[in-house]
């Protein structure tokens, strides 16, 4: 990897959609890049292609978020140590009611979306405050901002990572930490709503139909390189993105 003192990020969520995506916009633009993901086959690819660093383990299992850790410790200790963490990790799971809401659901969803990123953040804060001027960057939801009728899990999983966002950018600012939060609408991606609904195929392909231009996962992935790219001390508070089509959560244009 090629040095880059000011350019060195771990993206959580590597191994598809805007993980994925976030690591190949950030390698184009120059960055040192870590890709963490559960799936050691896919990341191994997306290492050949891009030069990206891989390293294989789950965002809520704390070995795996230590062994990362020292990872990037090693991986980035000749180019001035990891300045970026790029929060992608997440997902939604079920679109039950409250009323049929499974513990199950809510409790992987909380999990993958909440104590990852509480995980993550925790393990490099001290490396980043160490750096001096550090950005934590966490992909949340427009779910974060409305509340919708079978959204209550993720909802509420989405809500809870924005406040966690919004309190540690009052903790960390003193570090000179800035702490951005990038919330994206609808954003058509091959697992997102597949995951959601079970694998049903045909269910997921509904939730983009008649929608003419859906965000793609190179669309979100091209506001986190901006945003992270940014002079440091320009901070994005929070980033809202929607296709034209979704004017609002209660608004989607299906023609």
């Amino acid at each position: 990897m090629p040095e880059n003192p000011s350019k060195n990020a771990v993206v959580t969520g590597a191994s598809s959609g805007i993980g994925e995506a976030t690591v190949r916009q950030l390698r184009a633009d120059g960055w040192n890049v870590i890709a963490f993901a559960r799936r050691a086959d896919r990341l191994a690819q997306l290492a050949a292609q891009t030069g990206a660093a891989a390293f294989a383990g789950d965002v809520t299992n704390d070995d795996d978020v230590a062994r990362l850790l020292e990872f990037a410790a090693e991986t980035f200790a000749g180019s001035g140590g990891i300045d970026t963490l790029i929060n992608i990790a997440g997902g939604a799971r079920g679109a039950d009611h409250v009323a049929n809401a499974k513990d199950e659901d809510w409790d992987w969803m909380f999990q993958v979306n909440v104590m990852g990123t509480l995980k993550l953040t925790r393990a490099f804060l001290p490396a980043l405050r160490s750096h001096g001027r550090g950005t934590v960057l966490n992909l949340t939801s427009t779910a974060a901002i409305t509340a919708y009728e079978g959204g209550s899990g993720y909802n509420a999983a989405k809500f809870a990572q924005h406040a966690l966002t919004g309190a540690l950018r009052l903790e960390e600012a003193e570090h000179n930490i800035r702490v951005i939060e990038v919330a994206p609408g609808l954003v058509q991606t091959e697992e997102f709503a597949l995951n959601r609904l079970g694998g049903d195929k045909e269910a997921a392909q509904k939730v983009y139909q008649g929608v003419e231009e859906p965000l793609t996962a190179e669309d979100v992935a091209g506001v986190v390189g901006y945003a992270v790219g940014l002079p440091h001390h320009i901070n994005l508070d929070q980033v809202t993105v929607r296709p034209v089509a979704q004017a609002a959560a209660h608004k989607l244009i299906r023609r």
